[in-house]
């Protein structure tokens, strides 16, 4: 009951800002009608009893089979097994990703059919599963992940020379929508699990992080060698794609949906945990039931975050911008869609899990709230600059990803190692369902209400702008502890 009360303050304290922020734009500027603000608040319960609960579930379940998992394949001492169970891993978990599965979805939707729902989900995880090998790899032999992350972004500048721009949009986009509230907690666990068997514990620390950011690259790689060597065009959407994004459907409908997607999200991990309690792990039964447990308050939490961000949230995003780029000047939006970006980056599940592993993993060293503070100031940047792409046609998405991860990379060659591969984690986990939801609902809305602006591009962009932002401020961050620890002698 204490943990249960800790989480609910915790979150509480995170979504809080977020529903001040709407109910003040609904007293002022945006009055929201009673079918809409409803909703949102009951909305925002249920995320904040949703979070709490999948949290538990992750410090019970999810976590502790990542880390056994790690360990026990660590211990083979068999190169073989380590990649092929990578992969494998990393393939299923991919798969089973609830912000894959709506995204892969939406990809079909709004390319006409044209890039299929289940070729983009397969696609996807094969690309992720090949780089979570590459990752592991990195990890047993101290690889530099800055040189690594260096090479696999020339490779990706080169693919997007060739690419379209919408399936440049896309292939970014799946990057931050694969690495979500369910692969990154798993994910991080599992570089934790194998990377403490090494002897050099300083090596183990910063090899505890960039496995996420490898594995991210794995979407971004695939979706656009799919688009440079099949030739394959996504379709222009209309101005009519958003109402029928937002269309009405039934609560009971809505329900039994998001409770499939909960279930199929976490069914692969409870099959893999069962096969590998029977030929390896053979937990006592504490144990045991502890993990089955966490799965259970996993997959409630699941369900009722989805169902609250879903129900409650995507709605009045489209509201909001619809209506500030309709009645009120650009600045404004602009202001407002940086404002949101701050404090829904809190809301966020896998935020929550990546900052908490850094915190424990430095020994306190990096605090939680440090690492906050640089995110949000990351991902409200993003939304207002892909606000302002909206707004400004001609001002196309490469113009901002090329030059920042150009610096994105050669911050990498002068902030701490730690560092390094903490920032390109965090920005694979900046783009959950609240960014998904919310705030790509807000920024479509304003595209809805601009004439030139093209929902599939400008729309999906913005979680690619997402994702990459907070790499830059965190490590900017890493560049100040470096100056701090100097002063003080460290």
């Amino acid at each position: 009951m204490n943990v249960l009360i800790y989480r609910l303050r915790e979150t509480v304290m995170a979504v809080l800002p977020i529903t001040l922020i709407v109910l003040f734009l609904h007293i002022t500027i945006v009055p929201l009608t009673s079918s809409l603000i409803i909703p949102f608040l009951l909305g925002s319960v249920l995320i904040v009893l949703g979070l709490s609960l999948f949290l538990i579930g992750v410090d019970l379940g999810i976590t502790p089979l990542g880390e056994i998992t790690g360990d026990a394949i660590a211990k083979t001492n068999k190169l073989w097994i380590v990649l092929l169970a990578g992969f494998i891993l990393g393939f299923f978990i991919s798969v089973a990703e609830p912000g894959l599965l709506v995204f892969a979805t939406q990809v079909e939707y709004v390319t006409s059919g044209q890039i299929g729902a289940v070729g983009m989900l397969l696609v996807v995880s094969i690309g992720l599963a090949f780089l979570v090998v590459l990752g592991l790899i990195r990890i047993l032999y101290n690889l530099p992940l800055y040189l690594i992350l260096t090479v696999l972004y020339a490779l990706i500048f080169v693919l997007a020379l060739f690419a379209s721009p919408e399936h440049l949009a896309i292939a970014f986009d799946a990057s931050g929508a694969t690495t979500g509230i369910l692969a990154v907690p798993f994910i991080l666990a599992l570089s934790v699990g194998i990377s403490v068997m090494k002897k050099d514990s300083k090596s183990s620390e910063k090899d505890s992080f960039g496995l996420i950011a490898i594995a991210s690259i794995g979407a971004i790689l695939s979706v656009l060698a799919l688009n440079v060597f099949s030739n394959n065009r996504a379709a222009e959407v209309g101005p009519d794609i958003l109402e029928a994004t937002v269309e009405t459907v039934s609560v009971q409908t809505m329900i039994v949906d998001i409770l499939g997607e909960s279930i199929l999200a976490l069914i692969p991990l409870l099959i893999i945990f069962l096969v590998l309690q029977k030929v390896s792990f053979r937990l006592s039964r504490r144990a045991f039931n502890r993990v089955l447990k966490g799965f259970i308050y996993a997959l409630l939490g699941l369900f009722l975050f989805l169902l609250g961000a879903n129900a409650g949230f995507m709605n009045v995003g489209t509201e909001l911008g619809l209506h500030l780029a309709v009645h009120h000047n650009s600045y404004l939006i602009v202001l407002v869609g940086f404002a949101l970006g701050v404090v829904t980056i809190l809301a966020e599940p896998a935020v929550y899990v990546l900052t908490h592993q850094i915190e424990n993993v430095t020994a306190g060293y990096v605090k939680r709230q440090s690492v906050l503070v640089a995110l949000s100031i990351g991902v409200g940047l993003a939304v207002a600059l892909s606000v302002l792409r909206v707004l400004v046609p001609s001002i196309q998405l490469w113009h901002y990803l090329l030059p920042g991860y150009i610096i994105c990379i050669a911050l990498s060659y002068f902030v701490p190692k730690l560092f390094i591969g903490i920032a390109f984690d965090a920005g694979g986990v900046a783009t959950g369902p609240m960014t998904a939801t919310f705030i790509l609902a807000f920024t479509n809305g304003a595209a809805e209400a601009f004439d030139g602006a093209n929902v599939l591009i400008d729309g999906f962009g913005m979680i690619a702008m997402v994702a990459m932002t907070p790499i830059i401020t965190l490590q900017i961050l890493g560049l100040l502890f470096k100056m701090k620890t100097r002063k003080e002698g460290i």
